[in-house]
């Protein structure tokens, strides 16, 4: 079996060889990984999930079965420098590093009050030259060979909050501001354009997202979620299915999201991840006995603790007991529960490569 026709096999319901393997690390351990197999070190890609869709010939040559391509920042709108340190990026949203990864430093809709601040905001053109030069080269090139995930995550919540400030967004939600309804419907708009855009390119999968629980609890009552959230996560995969009645649908959630599973069930989610396991009632085993044949796994292999900590012997054997458990029926895509983090020494990064290869 190629790995184009595992993963396809996969997320259409058919049962695989063993089930399909993607990754993504951030750039730190990218660099290290890279140096260790002694090959070139591919710079990031120039997109807001830089993560999660870079590093590719690397990640091939090791043997994934699929890889990300998203939107990038356009030509003429690239992430600007600031003398102070602060990045600004296309949506205005300034950060500034600390430590491995950046704070937020400016939220350009710190002080929007009224649908007005939202109307006269300068939100990013979806059709910016250059947006999606890297997917379709991607597409082209490694297309036949492994399967593609269009990665559409900060979806809807997270970019709001960017652009507003997590506090503020929470507050105004609960007070029921005006301006939230007109901003959220404006960055769903751009997503599904967006989503739109990469069906066109040929993804396989489109793989949204926005983390709506903590390490113990959900960050929003579920009431909430279903107010400001589902109805315009079903607009989008209804927008996505309308162009093409076959793609698959992924949806990333961090935290312990239990309480809102069967939501997404219901409005047509294929693939849940990221499963992430050290948060409350998410370990595989609770996940498996309340929603298989219900939904599609994807991830579920602990970034925390196994892949930093562990050792690769222990990683070997825990990565083929969760791919037995969560694939026994199909439906599971391998993934680490996140960004693989440079805390992860690079010799349990090739034990995960190595347990995958020896489910064959």
């Amino acid at each position: 079996m190629t790995r184009r026709e595992r993963f396809l096999n996969t997320i259409n319901g058919k049962q695989p060889d063993r089930p399909p393997l993607y990754i993504s690390m951030v750039p730190q351990l990218a660099k290290r990984l890279s140096d260790h197999l002694g090959v070139p070190y591919e710079q990031p890609i120039s997109s807001l999930l830089g993560s999660r869709i870079s590093f590719n010939n690397m990640l091939v040559g090791l043997g994934v079965d699929a890889i990300g391509v998203a939107a990038c920042f356009p030509d003429d709108n690239q992430p600007v420098l600031r003398p102070d340190g602060i990045t600004i990026n296309e949506w205005g949203i300034g950060t500034k590093p600390h430590g491995l990864y950046d704070d937020f430093a400016i939220h350009p809709l710190a002080h929007a009050q009224s649908v007005e601040d939202i109307q006269n905001y300068p939100f990013p053109n979806v059709d910016a030259p250059g947006r999606f030069r890297f997917a379709d080269e991607t597409i082209a090139k490694y297309g036949k060979e492994v399967g593609i995930i269009g990665d559409l995550e900060c979806a809807i919540y997270e970019i709001s909050w960017y652009l507003v400030g997590l506090e503020k967004l929470l507050m105004d939600m609960m007070l029921e501001e005006p301006y939230v309804e007109v901003l959220l419907d404006k960055v769903t708009d751009i997503a599904t354009k967006t989503g739109l855009r990469l069906i066109e390119c040929g993804v396989d999968m489109i793989w949204a997202g926005d983390d709506f629980g903590s390490q113990n609890s959900l960050i929003m009552s579920p009431e909430m979620f279903d107010k400001y959230f589902a109805p315009r996560i079903k607009k989008m995969f209804d927008a996505f299915r309308t162009a093409n009645p076959n793609i698959k649908l992924a949806w990333h959630t961090c935290g312990s999201v239990i309480p809102i599973i069967p939501k997404f069930i219901e409005l047509g989610l294929d693939f849940l991840n990221p499963l992430q396991p050290m948060a409350k009632d998410m370990d595989a085993e609770n996940i498996k006995k309340n929603f298989e044949g219900k939904i599609g796994f994807f991830g579920a292999i602990c970034v925390q603790d196994l892949l930093p900590n562990s050792t690769p012997e222990h990683i070997k054997s825990e990565v083929k007991r969760i791919a037995g458990l969560l694939g026994e029926k199909g439906n599971y895509i391998l993934a680490p529960a996140h960004n693989i983090q440079d805390d992860t020494p690079v010799e349990n990064v090739m034990a995960l490569f190595e347990a995958v290869k020896e489910l064959e």
